[in-house]
């Protein structure tokens, strides 16, 4: 019997466009900020775990990232990395050590880069956002990441279709994302809509090109739904012993397999002293078990599919997820689904925000396009490559006579780079919270429509005059 624990640990970038730094936030009290309090109870937490024994002294501390399947967001682990180098360390060492014990494949995968909803960004965003999240997990962890984490699972043809382009080598959705099966070799499809998808196997998803001819497939795994709902929203976590007989349960049979996937901030912050439960499940439940828990990477090394599976797209195609019931609606209209705000609250306010922000995004590239073109030999193809300039500042010039049409002088290099932060920000605006709960004022709107404003400003001097005043127009 296999275990798969992922969590996926995520929190919205919530540095101020102009310093650089986080502004206190009173709701996070008594912390500074959101990322600071959930460090304390989670992030940090779960590389210092503890095991207790019968008279409650510490027996073991344990780096649960060593045990579980997890992925991190880029701007997350930037702002971990500056905060606290050693929990960063604890991280990466704990991928490390996972690729010696599992055969060469670590705990470790990339998430997109700003957890943008791939569904509903262009085609070239959507491009940039996984080359980015690639890049920035090749540059922390030192190898290139087996999967990509995708923002909210939110998934469609388009986003399926460049993942098997980049080679990523299978992906994580939510059992109401699959439509039907059938075995590899053919024959009659079998509907499994509803969540009635067999979660304890892996399956091949094939993936065609807009006109229909095949392109390839991926491996999807479909993570346990009620096991996984419990983890989250039903307290499992205040039992080892409990949530161990739980698994074993589900594990009945032939499977061979029992995979759960939760945000990883449930273990320590949404349920607290949840990373000690963790712990003990992996450390002694599962050994006591005779349950060996594991990671994608291996499983599949010696379970690969033996079954096809055609995906739910959601409502016409356009896309579905693990948290709305209505495809993607959650991020572009009053759907229905929503987190916190008072009963008489609606959101006919996600609509306006989403068309205002892709006009915005689209005048943007107008704009970067024209004075990036004059520049540089193929400006979006540099754009999938700045990510480089976050994570190694030094190179800024290796990167500018790389790119460049021809030698620039100081001027035009400043010109490149302040270009380049304005498409940085363009895409920072879309980071999928500012969708996600009830109120219009959160912080995350407010986060959000910060990005905007910087990006706004950026490109003022290079023919965006107008830009500031036409947002505001459709924001109204």
């Amino acid at each position: 019997m296999h275990w798969i624990i992922h969590g996926h640990f995520y929190q919205p970038p919530r540095e101020n466009p102009w310093s650089g730094r986080i502004p206190r936030q009173p709701s996070a009290a008594p912390f500074h900020d959101w990322n600071e309090r959930i460090h304390r109870e989670c992030y940090r937490a779960n590389a210092h775990s503890r095991i207790l024994d019968a008279r409650g002294r510490i027996e073991s501390i344990v780096n649960n990232y060593e045990e579980i399947h997890f992925d991190f967001g880029p701007t997350l682990l930037r702002w971990i990395a500056r905060e606290d180098p050693e929990l960063h360390a604890r991280i990466l060492d704990a991928d490390a050590a996972s690729v010696l014990a599992r055969g060469g494949h670590g705990n470790a995968i990339a998430q997109a880069y700003n957890h943008m909803i791939l569904p509903l960004a262009t085609d070239r965003d959507r491009r940039t956002q996984i080359l980015w999240g690639l890049r920035d997990f090749a540059h922390r962890f030192g190898r290139r990441s087996e999967s990509v984490w995708l923002p909210e699972t939110a998934c469609d043809e388009a986003t399926l279709r460049l993942l098997v382009e980049l080679e990523v080598r299978y992906v994580i959705l939510a059992p109401a994302q699959a439509k039907r099966v059938r075995p590899l070799a053919g024959g009659a499809w079998t509907d499994v809509s509803g969540e009635r998808i067999d979660s304890s196997r892996a399956y091949r998803a094939t993936v065609r090109d807009r006109d229909g001819t095949e392109r390839g497939g991926i491996t999807v795994f479909f993570y346990d739904g009620p096991l996984s709902a419990g983890i989250s929203f039903g307290h499992f976590l205040r039992s080892a012993p409990a949530l161990a007989d739980r698994l074993a349960a589900r594990g009945t049979g032939d499977a061979d397999l029992v995979q759960v996937a939760t945000d990883g901030e449930v273990y320590g912050h949404h349920e607290p002293f949840g990373d000690m439960c963790l712990a003990y499940l992996t450390r002694r439940e599962a050994p006591r078990r005779g349950v060996r828990v594991t990671n994608y990477g291996e499983h599949l090394d010696h379970h690969p599919p033996h079954d096809e599976v055609e995906l739910d797209f959601g409502p016409h195609g356009a896309g579905s997820s693990w948290s709305c019931a209505h495809g993607i609606e959650r991020w572009r209209s009053d759907c229905g689904c929503r987190t916190g705000g008072r009963s008489d609250w609606n959101q006919r306010w996600r609509g306006p925000l989403r068309e205002a922000l892709d006009a915005l995004r689209d005048r943007l590239a107008g704009i970067y396009e024209e004075a990036a073109g004059a520049l540089l030999r193929d400006p979006w193809h540099a754009r999938d490559e700045a990510i480089d300039l976050l994570l190694d500042p030094a190179g800024r010039d290796r990167f500018l006579d790389r790119h460049a049409r021809r030698p620039l002088d100081e001027a035009e290099r400043a010109a490149v780079l302040d270009l380049l932060d304005s498409q940085h920000h363009a895409m920072l605006m879309f980071t999928s919270c500012a969708w996600f709960f009830a109120d219009l004022a959160g912080l995350e709107v407010q986060q959000n429509l910060a990005y905007a404003a910087r990006a706004i400003e950026v490109v003022q001097a290079y023919g965006g005059e107008r830009i500031e005043r036409e947002f505001v127009d459709r924001l109204a």
